[in-house]
């Protein structure tokens, strides 16, 4: 989906397939047709972005295969799909029953990050529609925490550097401007966007910033504003953000909430947990770890990292975030000029939900994806963007 804004310039709005689990090429293709044209039919819209996550079978068979990199690209212009961003995170195996800590794995101080990333870049320069020129793309923010030392900050640093030098190579090459976002997520070495300032600016090079997530923003207690105004004075760009909504709770010492939180404890990802005390921010990994310990305190509102649906916020007692998304996105594109011209939905959890809240059929999964989209553009045009045809 496309929207004018004020200024001018063309803010691009997707949704990202990585609520879809596929490992390879065919798996992505199956996507499009299973998923993807069927929510773009439901908004009525001859035009809908996606943001496509690729796992590392697929990204190779595409970056190897000129052929089949354009039959991807006819078969997105066939179903009324475009490409301008890509979930570069997850490598490989995100549809698994147990993801957890695997999601962090290889990280930037793992060659094989770069070259995945790499990869990346080839192929969305390959997949812009004919009139964009903009590409993006959200990757690991360096590391988890608990692997991550001096020397391998200094691999990540360079890794980052040949990125950039390589972007900047694809520049000239396609006419592609590709830019690569470290999506700040707690636990990890990069949790906030605070955290991103250092070792972006000591890259310095425009072609790698920051992806601003909302649910990971207001898990780690991030006033929005504040956050984007530092990093607008920091000159750290804003590549993408992901519009997502984080899980609250506003009295976590109450029985009856830890009993409605638990229906969230899932086994698939990490629903890290924070709570803001006047001592600063407390944490744990997961969400069971909160609620069978007492490692965090209970006295103020816990926040967890589990991506809710931006439309349907968990019944009383708990809430979303969805006041954050909100607050972040009138800052990232509601002033003169947008922040940033590229926006996700990242609503991957839909199967992760307590069981009476998870779709039974693909249609139902249909309508709740075209239902956050519906939501978000809502928002934008709230904010006095035009949507485009």
């Amino acid at each position: 989906m496309r929207f004018r804004h004020p200024d001018g310039s063309t803010v691009h709005l997707a949704y990202c397939t990585n609520v879809h689990p596929a490992e390879t090429l065919d798996g992505v293709l199956s996507q499009l047709r299973d998923h993807c044209e069927p929510v773009r039919r439901r908004l009525g819209r001859d035009r809908l972005g996606i943001g496509l996550w690729l796992a590392k079978d697929a990204a190779h068979a595409l970056v190897t295969d000129p052929s089949a990199l354009r039959g991807l690209r006819t078969e997105l212009d066939r179903r009324g799909l475009e490409v301008v961003t890509l979930n570069g995170f997850p490598y490989e195996g995100f549809g698994a029953e147990e993801v957890k800590y695997r999601v962090y794995k290889p990280d930037w101080t793992d060659p094989e990050r770069l070259d995945h990333t790499t990869a990346l870049a080839r192929v969305l320069a390959g997949l812009l529609p004919d009139d964009v020129t903009e590409g993006s793309i959200s990757t690991l923010p360096l590391a988890w925490r608990t692997t991550y030392d001096g020397r391998g900050a200094d691999a990540a640093r360079t890794a980052l550097l040949t990125l950039a030098q390589r972007l900047d190579v694809l520049r000239e090459l396609t006419g592609r401007d590709i830019r690569v976002g470290l999506e700040p997520e707690p636990g990890c070495t990069v949790e906030t966007t605070g955290d991103a300032i250092a070792p972006l600016t000591a890259i310095g090079h425009d072609r790698i910033g920051i992806c601003v997530d909302t649910c990971h923003l207001a898990t780690s207690f991030e006033d929005p504003h504040t956050a984007l105004d530092t990093l607008a004075e920091a000159g750290v760009p804003v590549v993408k953000s992901q519009l997502s909504a984080a899980l609250h709770a506003e009295h976590p010492h109450l029985p009856e909430v830890r009993e409605a939180l638990a229906a969230f404890d899932e086994p698939r990802f990490l629903h890290q947990t924070r709570t803001a005390t006047a001592a600063g921010l407390r944490g744990t990994d997961d969400l069971g770890e909160a609620l069978k310990s007492d490692a965090l305190p209970d006295a103020s509102p816990w926040r967890a990292h589990f991506h809710v649906p931006l439309h349907a916020a968990p019944a009383a007692p708990l809430t979303s975030t969805l006041p954050v998304l909100k607050a972040a996105l009138t800052r990232l594109v509601g002033g003169p000029h947008p922040l940033t011209r590229h926006l996700e939905v990242e609503t991957y959890t839909w199967q992760a939900l307590p069981a009476e809240l998870r779709p039974r059929a693909r249609s139902q999964l249909a309508d709740g994806i075209a239902a956050e989209l519906i939501l978000a553009r809502d928002l934008l045009t709230d904010l006095g963007l035009k949507e485009l045809p």
